[in-house]
Order: structure tokens, then sequence, then C-alpha cells
């Protein structure tokens, strides 16, 4: 069965039909719903793609200018959303503490990450087995033999390999098989040129202050930034210190204003990212992902204990051994 055909029987071209990132959009939120948009068009639909938050990475602002990619915050959409109005959620779940409701009716969901969609949605698409979101994205033009233009081809692949940490972090068989695909028909310069420049100067002081400040032990390194640090930022700091071959998890946090943000790495099969990231945050927060690498947030910094924190990681890592 097709899925993309099921979710194109939902949608008519009289539709208003927003496509909805989750919350801040990283590469591959942002590039599965212009690769969706893209193909809609192809059929007829026209869409227009939102999020709320900001988009903190450096580098994602650049694709996103490259390739004229149109997307903004949903405050500052051109159409005001009504009731109505169909919305497509990608690389998010509605209903997840990441994907802010919007007012309209959200008629579909794409998605890779462990999630429950409410039953009320008409159509559903989650693949937890796949690396990222620009995969299944890439499978639906498979399916209907459409040609993928050269710009859509270069968003995907970004997509792609900044979610599967270029290819070596929960790579599925369709990731392999969309890699291949992709990689003769994208801007290859474009996608090396926007995978290697993902830092500005000003981040080298953020390092500096992890560096100083990450505690290792059995195997785990955990670092707290009580002067904030962006969070796409923590994740790659996070990558940096599992690059060390004594670390297998990381775990590190940041202050940023009231709130206190988590990224979470895991090199061990038996040390589920995700899984921890809800223990860790029960009862004072949220948190999920995959079981490589997953994310929080305590939504009260007075909630947030580093010692605590610290001392229950290890406990958990202990216990899973």
């Amino acid at each position: 069965m097709s899925k993309i055909r099921d979710l194109l029987d939902l949608l008519n071209a009289e539709d208003y039909v927003y496509i909805q990132t989750h919350d801040f959009p990283d590469h591959d939120a942002v590039s599965s719903a212009y690769g969706l948009q893209h193909l809609l068009k192809s059929c007829g639909i026209v869409s227009y793609m939102i999020y709320e938050g900001e988009i903190y990475h450096y580098n994602l602002l650049g694709l996103i200018a490259r390739l004229e990619i149109s997307i903004a915050p949903a405050s500052l959409s051109l159409q005001t959303i009504r009731k109505a109005d169909k919305i497509i959620v990608v690389d998010g779940c509605k209903g997840n503490s990441n994907v802010t409701s919007l007012g309209g009716n959200v008629s579909a969901v794409i998605d890779h990450h462990e999630s429950a969609p409410p039953k009320d949605i008409r159509f559903t698409d989650i693949r937890v087995d796949y690396g990222a979101c620009s995969t299944i994205i890439f499978s639906y033009y498979h399916e209907l033999e459409m040609r993928i233009p050269s710009s859509v081809a270069t968003a995907l692949m970004v997509g792609l390999l900044v979610d599967t940490a270029l290819m070596t972090r929960s790579v599925s068989g369709a990731d392999i098989e969309a890699y291949t695909s992709l990689y003769s028909i994208s801007d290859v310069k474009l996608v090396n040129s926007i995978l290697r420049n993902r830092l500005r100067k000003e981040n080298l002081t953020v390092y500096r202050e992890a560096i100083d400040r990450v505690r290792i032990q059995d195997r785990f390194a955990f670092c707290y930034l009580p002067s904030g640090c962006e969070e796409y930022l923590l994740g790659i700091i996070g990558d940096f210190f599992l690059s060390l071959t004594e670390v297998d998890f990381t775990v590190l946090c940041a202050r940023n204003n009231d709130k206190v943000s988590l990224s979470l790495r895991s090199e061990a099969e038996q040390w589920n990212a995700a899984q921890i990231a809800g223990e860790l945050l029960k009862g004072i927060g949220f948190g999920g992902g995959h079981s490589e690498m997953a994310g929080g947030r305590v939504e009260d910094f007075r909630n947030f204990n580093e010692e605590e924190i610290f001392i229950r990681t290890l406990q958990i890592l202990s216990s899973s051994k």
C-alpha cells in the first residue's frame, strides 16, 4: 500500500495546507518539510511551511538561504490558521511537548521518533527504524516514481546526514538507499559545505567551559553549563565527548533563562538515550528521542539539581549493564 497516495487522498487543491515542523526545527525537520512541500505542489496542492520557536542552527539558516526555502514562524505566516485548515506535522507528533498546537486540524503525522499519535489523526506514517524523516519523504517520491529536483535532493541529503551523524547512527537499509539515490542528484559541494560549517567563533568559549567542567566516570561523561548553551550546540559538544575512547554515554545540561536543556548521546546498545531521558526527567520535565540520541527540558530550573542528575544517571547506567 502506498502511504503517500493515502496522504494525497486526504488533500485537495482547495484546502489550506500547512506543514508544521517540531518547535525549534533542525535540519531534518526543515528538509523534510521542504521535500514534502515540493511533492505536494507537483500534485497540485499548495502548502505553507511553519514552525514555533526559533531556528538556532547557523548552517541550517545558510541552507535555507541558499535553497530559498520558504519557511516562517507560525506567527508570521502569510495566512491566518483557521480551525478547518489542514496541518501535516513532520519530524514530530501532535501531543508531543515540542509540537505546539496551532489551532488548525492536524490531519497527518510523518515522523521517525518513538511517538503515540492521537487516534483522531487520519493519516500517520511513523517509522522508528529510519534514521531520518528525510528518508520517509524520499520514499514518497520513489513510490510515486517522481523526479526529485536537485534542490530538494540537496536538502534531504543534509537532513539525512545530520540526523544519522554522517551515516553512523541509527542507519537503516532505507537510509542507505536514500543516500545512494540522492547523492547523484544533489549539490554535493553545498551539502559538504553545510555539514562542515556548524560552528561560529563565539562557540569556542562554550567548548572551553564544557571541557573545563566535564566529569567522566564509568564510561559516562556529564557536564552542566550554568551560564547557558544553545540546545543544538549541546548535541554537538555531546558528540565531541562521545568521540573519546573512554566515553560511551553523555549527558550535557545547560541553564537557558528559567529552563534547563538536556542532550543525551549513547554508543552502548544497553543504554537507550530516549528511555534514560524519560527516567531522569520524570516529574520535573520531559524528554525523548532515539536510542542513540535524545533531548529534554526542565521547565523550571529550580527543579534541577546537577548532582542529583549526575548520580541518578550513574545509577541507571549501572543497573542497565
